[in-house]
């Protein structure tokens, strides 16, 4: 079940969960603990087995026409079940209909870690398209992808 969460303390709760069963793309104690601060500040839509989260994904405005998605997460046990496709459908349907004409994505470059090379390839097979990488925008182990496309 994939459901639009509006109270603060319920996305917190909900980022938690998922974030901290996800150490192998969230193990920096700092980022992790800033994106769960930052959620109840975004669109969080979010799946459920029963009343157990599965996944989440926040949006933020990156500018007037363009929405990011700022974090995502699924469950590992729950990974290759379309979990994360729907959440993706759910949050595209919430930014064209606000209005938003393009959602972006960054994440670590193709080719540095196999995790991420995995997230790399979901986000392909959704639709997104490589747009630029910053090598340094984060550390130069970790240079930033960033992924667009049209709400459309």
């Amino acid at each position: 079940m994939i459901v639009i969460v509006n109270d603060a303390e319920k996305k917190k709760r909900i980022a938690r969960t998922i974030l901290e069963a996800l150490p192998e793309w969230f193990e920096v104690e700092a980022s992790r603990e800033q994106y769960i601060a930052e959620s109840p500040d975004r669109i969080m839509v979010a799946s459920f087995d029963g009343d157990t989260p599965t996944g989440f994904l926040n949006l933020k405005e990156t500018g007037k026409e363009t929405v990011e998605i700022a974090v995502m997460g699924v469950r590992k046990e729950y990974h290759r079940h379309g979990l994360g496709r729907q959440l993706f459908e759910k949050a595209k349907e919430i930014a064209r209909d606000q209005g938003y004409s393009f959602m972006q994505v960054k994440t670590v470059k193709m080719g540095m870690y196999e995790d991420y090379d995995r997230t790399n390839r979901f986000y392909l097979s959704l639709g997104f398209k490589e747009f630029e990488v910053f090598p340094e925008l984060w550390d130069e182990a970790n240079p930033c992808q960033i992924y667009v496309m049209t709400t459309d």
